[in-house]
């Protein structure tokens, strides 16, 4: 029986604990914070002890890996490295002046690495005096001063954190990939570290944390962590297990499809290297202008922001070629500067030919990445009415003929030599985007939607690109219509959020009928199966897009797999953070739909016919999950490709098992009054997603508007 006192202590604990879940909760709910929405373009700094090195190691340049990480690809004995510190005195550097060639460059943001995987601190850290006050001749806190430098230059700091540290004696050795786990000491550690940066250096406007690979208790308590202390600082998507402010794609990764959460890409000047490289072949300036222009364009037209890094010398300066790069990026910047900030992505479902859009308050801006020899750029797709066109830079009239929903601009006025020119389409009073596709009939399947991607990450060699909706466009007569939500096994006790004309209706799926469902005998034909090993990050699958995937060609690398057991449990001992994929090749003598039940371990990605059909890694480190996967077969051949990823086990375990027939389940909803309009919107989300970027995994799901 509890005394008294444990009886208080219990109950203290538990307001402390109640206290704690409604400030985490409070500080979710500002999120995400509309001003680093609206930044577009930042300023990554990676500057560290590895500075002073240059990317040279006794003499000589070190070829292998990023500069920044050159302790571990050069060998570095940790008491050498160390000692680094007292030849690392960067009196060249001046806060003011990076806060100055930031805002020169249009961006609106600077974020400094705090500590990268070398555990050197870039700020006065109570927790270690390996940092830049105690260990150095610098002696001054030089994180604090540039954060004291955007304060009063009117731009927002962000820090990057390294969740590894090479120099903590109780975290994980160096070792070849950077995702090790986080000793329990370690991770008291960085929860230490992080709670003086969060208190002791002003507002911080995002926290980039990177590698390691977290338990979901360690990625929650960060999360909360920062929550608590700085409720509007965003927080990466690789502090991992989808603890998540904002997704950030792979170093230098542009995606070209619709992703419908807060992101942001992180680019380097040359993808080699983030640190400084002192023989680094640089060439002119005006190409990498030029090509950070265009990268910028693809990012902030798909929504999302621009991270781009400068690597400082070990004395401070900034390199040269650097800065000019910036500047020559800035003018552009400053020319076009009302199609960047705070605009909408496209809203168009593809880019154009000659370039791509944003969006303004009643307004579209075209960025013409490329003009045709007839100088007439042309968009269609859309309803309003055009009032004016013009060059934004220099304000100069472009004539253009509207006609419907298609219009074609005149750009003789462009001088040859202008660099991506933008254009401002103004309508009389509004505009509206004709949606693409448009579901023909009742019937809505993923296959007739359109698809909203987020970007999950357990741990970065785990990132990938996770379906977590679907929306459709749909023309019908009627007024009300009762839907019917169709379904397998495997989405059973999911619960959805349905939304139709701006209705919603939350449901848990659970079967009112059902149905067996069968192959037409002999329809269905399973061909020659293929293997390769998977390369890269989870979400790496290259074959991605392709229609046909030729196997015969001899660099692909696909091998033709024997006797291979379908419908048993097959396991095979790879290695953590590798991977297998198969290529199923399926005949079909009609269009129809084709069932296989799919095992898996830790994660499954699949295509069939080289578009995406689901994919998901388990949080939880699952070893073994099985689910049904709907196949709409087209006539004639089938290529299905299944990526499986060991991201944690020893042993590893999948399974393919093609069926002759499977049960689909029906549920009926509550009717729902359509709006009297053109197009009517459906869209399909989770409502017991554990975050805002994990995968949807309702593939199978047909709504049959009735």
């Amino acid at each position: 029986m509890k005394t008294r006192t444990e009886m208080k202590l219990s109950m203290k604990l538990k307001m402390f604990l109640l206290l704690s879940a409604i400030v985490t909760t409070l500080s979710a709910q500002e999120k995400p914070v509309q001003k680093w929405l609206d930044q577009k373009f930042s300023m990554f700094i990676h500057f560290g002890l590895y500075s002073v090195y240059g990317g040279v190691y006794e003499g000589k340049p070190v070829t292998r890996g990023y500069s920044e990480q050159i302790q571990s690809f050069a060998g570095i004995f940790s008491d050498w490295y160390a000692d680094t510190a007292s030849e690392f005195n960067p009196l060249k550097w001046n806060p003011d002046s990076i806060v100055a060639l930031a805002k020169k460059a249009g961006m609106r943001s600077i974020v400094l690495t705090s500590k990268h995987h070398d555990g050197f601190c870039m700020y006065h850290s109570e927790y270690t005096d390996f940092n830049i006050v105690d260990a150095t001749p610098y002696g001054r806190d030089l994180m604090k001063e540039l954060a004291e430098a955007c304060k009063r230059g009117g731009i927002d700091f962000g820090v990057y954190f390294s969740l590894i540290d090479w120099h903590f004696p109780q975290a994980y050795p160096i070792s070849s990939h950077n995702a090790d786990p986080l000793t329990p000491e370690h991770y008291l550690f960085n929860l230490k570290q992080v709670e003086e940066i969060m208190t002791n250096y002003g507002e911080i406007s995002e926290i980039w944390f990177d590698m390691g690979s977290l338990t979901p208790l360690q990625s929650k308590g960060l999360y909360e962590l920062v929550n608590r202390l700085q409720p509007h600082c965003m927080i990466s998507g690789r502090l991992g297990n989808d603890f998540v402010d904002f997704a950030v794609m792979a170093d230098n990764e542009y995606p070209s499809y619709k992703l419908g959460v807060p992101w942001q890409t992180a680019a380097s000047v040359f993808p080699e290297t983030w640190g400084y490289r002192s023989w680094q072949v640089r060439g002119q300036v005006q190409p990498k202008v030029e090509e950070k222009i265009a990268s910028l364009i693809k990012v902030i037209s798909r929504g999302g922001n621009y991270l781009l890094n400068i690597g400082p010398r070990g004395d401070g300066s900034v390199v040269e070629f650097e800065r000019d790069m910036l500047l020559g990026i800035g003018k552009w910047v400053k020319a076009n500067a009302e199609a960047i900030y705070g605009t909408k992505p496209n809203p168009f479902p593809h880019s154009f030919e000659w370039g791509d859009i944003t969006a303004g308050e009643n307004c579209l801006y075209g960025f013409v990445q490329r003009v045709p020899s007839s100088s007439k750029i042309e968009i269609s797709g859309f309803s309003g009415v055009v009032s004016e066109v013009k060059l934004l830079a220099s304000g100069q009239t472009c004539l253009f003929v509207q006609n419907g929903g298609r219009l074609e601009v005149d750009l003789s006025p462009l001088h040859s030599e202008e660099l991506f020119p933008v254009i401002k389409i103004t309508f009389d009073d509004g505009f509206v985007v004709i949606p693409s596709p448009v579901a023909k009939g009742a019937v809505l399947t993923s296959q007739n939607s359109m698809h909203l991607f987020g970007h999950s990450s357990i741990n970065y060699y785990s990132g990938y690109k996770s379906l977590i909706g679907y929306d459709w466009a749909v023309r019908s007569r009627r007024s009300v219509v009762s839907p019917d939500i169709i379904f397998t096994e495997s989405e059973i006790g999911r619960t959805i959020e349905l939304e139709i004309d701006g209705q919603r209706q939350q449901v848990t799926l659970q079967p009112s009928a059902s149905e067996k469902v069968r192959l037409l005998k002999n329809s269905v034909k399973w061909g020659n199966l293929y293997r390769k090993p998977g390369r890269g990050v989870f979400g790496n699958i290259e074959v991605e897009g392709m229609v046909t995937i030729d196997v015969g060609f001899a660099d692909n690398g696909w091998k033709m797999v024997r006797d291979f057991r379908y419908g048993e449990q097959i396991s095979e001992k790879i290695k953590p953070r590798e991977s297998i994929l198969f290529l199923q090749e399926i005949e079909s003598s009609c269009l129809q739909t084709l069932a296989v039940r799919v095992g898996c371990g830790n994660a499954v990605y699949i295509l069939l016919n080289g578009e995406y059909v689901t994919a998901h890694f388990s949080p939880t480190r699952l070893t073994s999950q099985e689910e049904i996967v709907l196949l709409p077969l087209k006539k004639g051949n089938n290529q299905l490709v299944i990526k499986f990823y060991n991201g944690f086990d020893k042993m590893f375990s999948y399974n393919i098992t093609p069926l002759e027939e499977w049960i689909v389940y029906t549920q009926n909803l509550l009717p729902h009054t359509l709006q009297k309009r053109d197009f009517h919107s459906v869209s399909l989300r989770s409502a017991d997603a554990a975050s805002n970027v994990s995968p949807l995994r309702l593939n199978n799901v047909t709504i049959n508007l009735r």
